[in-house]
């Protein structure tokens, strides 16, 4: 299922009852502000904008006002308490979704705010096979089993272990069944294992480093330091020759002449690559893709921009708007800017609307002028998010 098209009918959990100690203050964790926002809303958004209905957040008993200041605004939601345990949290939480009866369920931890449309996808289409599902990612370091005297007693096999992240999918009516009949320890430790243990069977998909649950003090600090939006620029050349393909903002362009280079070429996807990575201090187009490596030659530049557009997430930011000028005396890119406008935001995953295409000439002066070569120029702002 590609991440773009609308995901089928779902209701969530989002398990919001905890104390978060670890990261100290006298607020819990899910209420401190994480790139902005507090952190539960991150994941409630994100939510609720791929469709959840309806949505429960499961609280403390005495986090009501904290819990509505946080979440402000939004619409589709309910509060619900929880328990002593975690487990006994979303017992709550899927007890207060009966009424509603949805087919499919996500149990997500507010502690994990950035949540991609494309996990969620991934977990809803593997439950027409499986009655759960659960974002997984490899096991990269070496592990060693430790001792009761604290020395190496073995060696653990890392092929055949998985990290496990939520959102966490259910067909609904087996993962209330499952927790109904839980008998095992007061802490299940994740839902998975509730409904493994009733017999259910839990697809591995793909998870995302971008889920990486917020644990300590440092990484609010590290947000909480971040300006609340940055500007990037951008400035590429490229020389027209006879025989290559002309590629401008990811769109294939008829001309006598295409622009030469060890990728595709494509100056105005490159000019804005560089303010991307400009805007949040990483450096430039070369520094992540150099063309003395032999893997990009011939590469799709549209690539590139995502690389840059993803670095800039993780960093903390949004696109807020984007705004080219292309200098060339031909091909004339009016007839080809709603093209253009559609596969840049499409790249960057934004609004048509924050992205302006403009072109100009320099009255037949300089290479341009000559139609020795393209130019571009890219101004990015960028919001926290």
């Amino acid at each position: 299922m590609d991440a773009a098209t609308t995901l089928p009918p779902f209701a969530a959990i989002v398990v919001a009852a905890g104390k978060g100690l670890r990261v100290g203050g006298d607020v819990p964790k899910q209420f401190r502000y994480w790139r902005g926002k507090p952190l539960v809303r991150h994941s409630v958004e994100a939510l609720l904008t791929a469709g959840a209905s309806p949505l429960v957040v499961v609280i403390g008993a005495d986090a009501r006002a904290d819990a509505e200041a946080a979440l402000a605004g939004l619409e589709g939601l309910r509060f619900v308490h929880g328990g002593a345990s975690r487990q006994d949290s979303v017992r709550n939480g899927l007890e207060a979704l009966v009424p509603h009866a949805p087919a499919h369920v996500l149990i997500h931890d507010a502690a994990r705010p950035d949540l991609p449309r494309a996990v969620i996808a991934r977990l809803l289409d593997a439950l027409t096979a499986h009655p759960g599902a659960i974002p997984v990612l490899p096991v990269v370091d070496s592990l060693a089993v430790a001792g009761s005297d604290g020395a190496m007693a073995g060696k653990a096999e890392r092929e055949v272990l998985r990290r496990v992240q939520t959102p966490q999918a259910f067909r609904f009516p087996e993962i209330l069944a499952a927790h109904r009949a839980w008998t095992g320890p007061t802490d299940a430790g994740d839902d998975a294992q509730v409904l493994v243990a009733s017999s259910g069977s839990v697809a591995l998909v793909d998870g995302d480093e971008c889920l990486k649950k917020i644990t300590f003090a440092e990484d609010f600090v590290n947000a909480a330091s971040l300006p609340a939006f940055r500007i990037g620029q951008g400035y590429d050349v490229h020389r027209l020759e006879v025989g290559e393909e002309l590629w401008l903002c990811g769109v294939q362009i008829p001309h006598d002449k295409g622009l030469s280079g060890h990728s595709d070429a494509d100056v105005a996807l490159h000019a804005i690559t560089d303010a991307v990575l400009g805007a949040i201090g990483a450096g430039d187009i070369g520094t992540h893709f150099p063309p003395s490596d032999p893997q990009w030659r011939g590469a799709r530049s549209a690539q590139f921009l995502a690389h840059a557009v993803k670095l800039a997430r993780e960093a903390g930011y949004e696109i807020g708007n984007v705004d080219l000028t292309l200098i060339c005396e031909a091909p004339k890119i009016g007839p080809h800017r709603p093209a253009m406008r559609a596969a840049v935001a499409e790249i960057m995953g934004t609004s048509e609307n924050a992205v302006s295409i403009k072109a100009t000439t320099t009255e037949k002066l300089g290479f341009t002028g000559r139609g020795e070569g393209i130019a571009a120029q890219a101004i990015v702002l960028l919001t926290l998010a």
